[in-house]
């Protein structure tokens, strides 16, 4: 880990849970995020405690600065709760969990049990997040939407501009941080909990669960991110929801093992997820249709889980919402996108009774 002091130059983005600061750290000029519910807001002219350790490293994900502490400041910001995220570090805060005895929901969450069938889109990417609900919106609009954000990834919910943006269009109605992972419109303690909370609290038709921003990857069978979508899929079954599961596809993305049908989708269906789940399959290309055919007969995940084929029209509209997924847009991974379309499409229909 690098900590350096440095000195807030100005506050390019100022909202009420984000901000993002130009700082001086010696002769080295950069950006960096600060959590107003981590450390305050930061004011121009200040002196700041920075975690350097991203920028160091050359990280594309995480690269920038992020404020630890202010000097000669102190944040008197208590919550109505007790339960601690970030626990046992020196950013642990108190939270008021959606579960907690001192919610106003505590009552209801004590008798939550079941998701009583409710689908739930279980992602394994960030980005996936607004497309799917873009598909939802469109197949119903008077379909309610709640994004449930695991702690496999980005733990501060408030760093995604694709979740703000989202929220602000309509597309997201609300937002559960579970886990460590923390600024979502509820807490919860864990991902079990948080689903039942969309179900029971909120009254929503249709779940997304997906990592924050920053998926981890290292080549390895379990070591990266995706392992979540599996215990996503575990979770929803256990509290008798539907599952539906979004396929990681790509026919533009260079690196081998992400082709077609990445390694994590198809670790997350074969080696995490215990019970069967359902899988949209969108409408390609016959070359392009037929090698993901073949992927998925030839991993199992076939067998294993209900695929079932999506045949989709335009586009869904995304009411101003760009999302690019590794940089490529739409146009670039088309691909990708459907796929993330039609488990959106195929999730409404579960809804609504259509399809069961």
């Amino acid at each position: 880990m690098h900590l350096q002091w440095g000195q807030v130059l100005c506050v390019r983005r100022d909202l009420d849970d984000f901000q993002e600061v130009e700082v001086q750290a010696g002769e080295l000029v950069g950006e960096a995020i600060c959590y107003p519910a981590l450390s305050g807001a930061c004011s121009v002219g200040e002196s700041v405690l920075l975690n350097t350790t991203a920028v160091e490293l050359g990280l594309g994900t995480g690269g920038k600065h992020f404020v630890v502490a202010r000097a000669q400041a102190t944040l008197d910001a208590p919550s109505p709760g007790h339960i601690m995220k970030l626990r046992y570090t020196p950013m642990q805060r108190d939270v008021l969990a959606v579960e907690s005895p001192e919610s106003p929901h505590h009552d209801v969450m004590a008798r939550a049990e079941s998701l009583v069938g409710m689908p739930v889109v279980c992602c394994g990417l960030h980005s996936q997040v607004p497309l799917v609900a873009a598909a939802i919106k469109q197949s119903d609009a008077g379909l309610k939407i709640a994004y449930c954000m695991t702690d496999s990834a980005s733990l501060a919910l408030p760093l995604s501009d694709n979740v703000r943006a989202s929220v602000a269009a309509g597309l997201i109605d609300t937002t559960i941080s579970c886990g460590q992972s923390f600024g979502g419109e509820f807490e919860a303690i864990n991902l079990h909990s948080g689903l039942l909370a969309a179900r029971h609290v909120v009254g929503a038709d249709v779940a997304i669960v997906a990592i924050g921003p920053g998926v981890v990857g290292t080549t390895t069978p379990f070591g990266h991110g995706g392992v979540a979508q599996g215990e996503a899929i575990n979770a929803v079954v256990a509290l008798a929801g539907t599952p539906v599961a979004v396929l990681r596809m790509s026919f533009a993305d260079l690196r081998e093992r992400h082709r077609v049908v990445s390694h994590h989708t198809i670790s997350a269906l074969l080696r995490v997820a215990l019970a069967e789940a359902v899988v949209p399959i969108p409408a390609l290309p016959d070359e392009m249709a037929q090698e993901v055919a073949e992927v998925l007969e030839a991993t199992g995940v076939a067998s294993r889980h209900r695929c079932v084929d999506v045949a989709l029209g335009l586009a869904p509209d995304s009411r101003g919402v760009s999302v690019t997924t590794m940089g490529r847009g739409p146009a670039d991974d088309p691909a990708f996108f459907s796929a993330a379309y039609a488990a959106g499409e195929v999730a409404a229909r579960i809804a609504n009774g259509e399809m069961l």
